[in-house]
């Protein structure tokens, strides 16, 4: 690739950090070529967690991340590719938007990893993708039991250090696409801002559509009264994780991107539409149209 990189891109890094973008990319282009000790090599010896939050799988030390790279990396054909498509954040914590082709585990991931870092090391990652793309069969026959899933998904083994500002973009978001409040989401979005869900398939591109969505929406969002569980990120953007317990839904992550008066520019959701019907899988997607008026 005339990109430098043997996957498709480069990957929009806008809102992250010059030695943000530079680990991330290193990272996926070591995963990609199937190099092991290159791939592992970015992750801290001292501290490191890893799971996936659509399986419930996770790897609690260094050791076991590394056995998953042993087990998994040569079976990888030429065609594999892991690959970032947006990264947000700075080497305290980044989002990153990303694919998977589905030569690496059979089926086609495109989601959110939210991650910490520590030294310029990764000490703590975590995967958010939707099941329906990989296929609904396959997520179900390799979910953990609801019983055994991580309960914190290692949110407890790290600090979140979020930038003031992005810290306080979140914090309001959640409140305001919980209530429909249109003149707090109107404060809160940029103007030409976009707003992304990867479960449901949608884009809705300009602040006057989004906030109309999401009062169409209003109560009916699996995220609609979720609470923050982790905040990753600076004053560009970064990501957060979030919980709804008791839910159909009870777990995603999202990234945003933030300008220069912290207002966001674009918001990417992730969450698992496998565990949904298709009825209301289709239902929810349909109220990204424009009603006439």
């Amino acid at each position: 690739m005339d990109n430098g990189t043997p996957y498709p891109g480069p990957a929009d890094t806008s809102n992250a950090t010059a030695q943000a973008a530079r680990l991330l990319t290193s990272f996926f282009t070591a995963k990609t070529l199937r190099r092991i000790e290159a791939t592992h090599a970015h992750f801290s010896p001292e501290q490191t967690y890893y799971a996936d939050a659509t399986l419930g799988w996770e790897f609690p030390s260094n050791e076991a991340l590394r056995q998953v790279w042993e087990q998994y990396m040569p079976r990888w054909g030429e065609a594999a590719r892991s690959y970032p498509v947006q990264v947000l954040g700075d080497t305290s914590g980044a989002a990153v938007v990303m694919t998977d082709t589905p030569e690496l585990f059979g089926g086609e991931i495109r989601g959110i990893a939210i991650v910490d870092f520590v030294d310029e090391k990764i000490m703590r990652w975590v995967d958010y993708w939707d099941g329906r793309g990989f296929g609904t069969g396959a997520a179900d026959h390799l979910r953990v039991p609801a019983e055994d899933f991580p309960a914190s998904l290692g949110a407890d083994t790290v600090q979140a250090r979020p930038a003031p500002v992005l810290g306080a973009a979140v914090e309001h978001l959640m409140p305001a696409i919980r209530s429909g409040d249109d003149g707090r989401l109107n404060e809160l979005l940029a103007y030409d801002a976009t707003l992304e869900d990867l479960a449901l398939r949608t884009r809705v591109r300009g602040r006057a559509a989004v906030v109309r969505y999401l009062q169409r929406a209003c109560g009916r969002l699996p995220y609609q009264g979720a609470v923050v569980r982790h905040v990753a990120g600076n004053e560009q953007g970064g990501g957060f994780e979030w919980t709804a317990e008791g839910e159909e839904v009870p777990r995603g992550a999202a990234a945003l991107a933030l300008d220069g008066d912290g207002r966001i520019t674009s918001l990417t959701l992730c969450w698992d539409g496998s565990l949904l019907d298709d009825d209301r899988i289709t239902a929810l997607t349909t109220l990204a149209i424009e009603p006439r008026r």
